[in-house]
């Protein structure tokens, strides 16, 4: 995985002359969110994203407070197929998901890349899915990329191969100064990779989904239960409210 990290990143780079020179980047929170649009009650989605990010996310990135066990119980995985599949960095199912990532990675990235286990309830599910699109062409940077939603960014664009390559769209804006300077407002397509754009937006739906799932593994459950909860104190109050008339009806 972190060979494939390399490759990818060394590809990417090959691209960067096409980034124009002294542009203003837009600080983080400046450009809007994409809605992603997830449904935690979505097994088969939530099955889909677990595969991508073990293959994709988890050479890098752990999920420490998730175990393998929990993580099949709760998306009905067979133990089999979460061996075969979803295992890529152990051999016990009762383990926590772990990086493949070696100590030297902070070295490597200028920074250890973090946890992913409350990413998405930290930041939104909205954060993920589009950091996960946001990615751009930019020589300056130390992987060929950077990130429309994370300015400068450590992480090189290891879904390259599937969104492929995005380039800087900029405008021009004037400063507070009234002079003209290009501002960077969005991404469009450079070269393609192996899905077409709306396939790949189902690609990081599913795994931005699997993200919210493993921040909060109860929250489908949490929501129903909540669900019964607010109608069982509608129905508790229309009763109480008949029970305090019959008390108060000789009173008023």
């Amino acid at each position: 995985m972190v060979n494939r990290c390399l490759m990818i990143g060394a590809a990417v780079l090959s691209f960067g002359l096409l980034l124009p020179a002294g542009p203003v980047l837009a600080e983080e929170g400046e450009i809007p969110l994409q809605h992603a649009g997830t449904d935690i009650r979505d097994l088969e989605s939530l099955r889909r994203g677990a595969r991508d990010f073990m293959y994709y996310c988890s050479g890098c990135h752990s999920l420490a407070y998730l175990r393998y066990n929990r993580m099949a119980a709760d998306l009905k995985i067979p133990e089999a197929t979460l061996k075969a599949d979803y295992m890529l960095t152990s051999d016990k199912v009762f383990d926590g998901i772990v990086s493949a990532m070696p100590p030297e990675a902070a070295a490597w990235f200028g920074k250890a890349p973090p946890d992913l286990s409350l990413m998405a309830r930290a930041r939104g599910v909205d954060y993920v899915y589009s950091f996960l699109k946001g990615f751009y062409v930019d020589h300056t940077r130390p992987w060929g990329v950077n990130n429309l939603y994370l300015p400068n960014a450590a992480m090189p664009d290891v879904l390259a191969d599937r969104q492929g390559l995005q380039k800087p769209v900029f405008k021009n804006e004037p400063d507070a100064n009234g002079n003209a300077r290009m501002v960077l407002v969005d991404v469009e397509a450079l070269a393609p990779g192996t899905l077409s754009a709306q396939e790949y937006d189902g690609f990081v739906r599913d795994i931005a989904n699997f993200l919210d799932y493993a921040a909060e593994p109860i929250k489908a459950k949490r929501e129903s239960l909540g669900i019964f909860v607010m109608l069982f104190l509608v129905v508790g109050f229309v009763f109480a409210y008949l029970l305090k008339k019959e008390y108060w009806k000789d009173v008023h």
